[in-house]
């Protein structure tokens, strides 16, 4: 596994490589709060089978940064989609295929719909990540499904901001928990993905996160244009294969047909017996799909 990091227009990003660089690319996005090591077991597995695997720390993460003090830590989704774009660029990556969940799934998503041209497929855990801001800032969901984003209304107060940065770990090890119910999670493989939140960016650039989905600030001007783009919920039109977790309480699988209506090149729709991180849960199975997309688009 080789280390590296790529210089952005906001951001050196961090990254972890395997694999040789001349096979084929897949690039692996994890969501919050993870870090590379969920795709440890994957990455390796693909490297095996012949692919040049990139997995970057996503902006707030680890050992990526931010160019500057003046730099706005955003966690908006069009900042994912814009970093993981400079990161295909910046190693000059040949149309990857590109998988992820969570924060990492809004960066596979987003890069899939603004820039199809930049990659050769998609994988998605939950389908379409993407958020529809307008209908997230004014519509409630059932009270069950609002109880389980009590870290979201958290995260809205400064109250919220104070508790990520004093109790990170203890908050963070608390939604795995609550996230994989089914998935017995040693403290040891916990304090190996906690040292990612020690990055000094970490609660600035997720409470950014969970008040900019609900539009209660404004984000990044660098990237309004493309949030007006997403606003308009446009299909994503690269092949793609969606996973759905069945363990995972923040998000029921949805139907065929429900995902079909934003991906009208959709491979294939699987269930997956996990929970919310994926990857490390139910390695074999994320990897079974990324190369069943491979196979369908070389």
């Amino acid at each position: 596994m080789e280390l590296g990091t790529v210089r952005s227009g906001q951001l050196d990003i961090a990254y972890e490589r395997y694999g040789a660089t001349e096979g084929w690319p897949v690039v692996l996005l994890h969501g919050f709060p993870y870090d590379p090591r969920c795709y440890e077991d994957v990455a390796v597995s693909l490297a095996e089978a012949g692919a040049d695997v990139v997995v970057p720390y996503m902006r707030g993460f680890g050992s990526t940064r931010y160019l500057t003090e003046e730099t706005f830590r955003s966690g908006q989704q069009a900042a994912f989609a814009q970093d993981l774009r400079d990161l295909i660029g910046g190693l000059k990556l040949e149309r990857p295929i590109v998988a992820g969940y969570d924060w990492g799934g809004r960066a596979a998503c987003v890069t899939s719909m603004l820039w199809p041209e930049l990659v050769s497929g998609l994988v998605s855990v939950v389908g379409y990540n993407v958020h529809d801001i307008a209908v997230m800032s004014s519509t409630p969901d059932e009270p069950s499904s609002e109880s389980r984003n009590w870290y979201q209304w958290y995260f809205h107060s400064e109250r919220g901001r104070a508790g990520l940065s004093r109790f990170r770990r203890e908050l963070t090890r608390q939604l795995w928990d609550e996230w994989s119910p089914t998935w017995a999670v040693s403290d040891e493989t916990f304090e190996r993905t906690a040292a990612s939140f020690d990055n000094p960016d970490f609660a600035a650039t997720v409470v950014h996160s969970y008040r900019h989905r609900y539009g209660l600030v404004a984000g990044d001007p660098a990237h309004e244009a493309n949030e007006r783009v997403i606003a308009g919920q446009p299909p994503i039109i690269v092949p793609t294969v969606i996973l759905d977790a069945t363990a995972d309480p923040l998000d029921e699988p949805q139907t065929l047909e429900a995902h079909r209506q934003h991906f009208p090149h959709l491979i294939e729709h699987r269930l997956v017996d996990a929970g919310h991180n994926v990857p490390q849960e139910a390695p074999a199975e994320f990897v079974d799909a990324i190369c069943t997309l491979r196979s369908h688009t070389s």
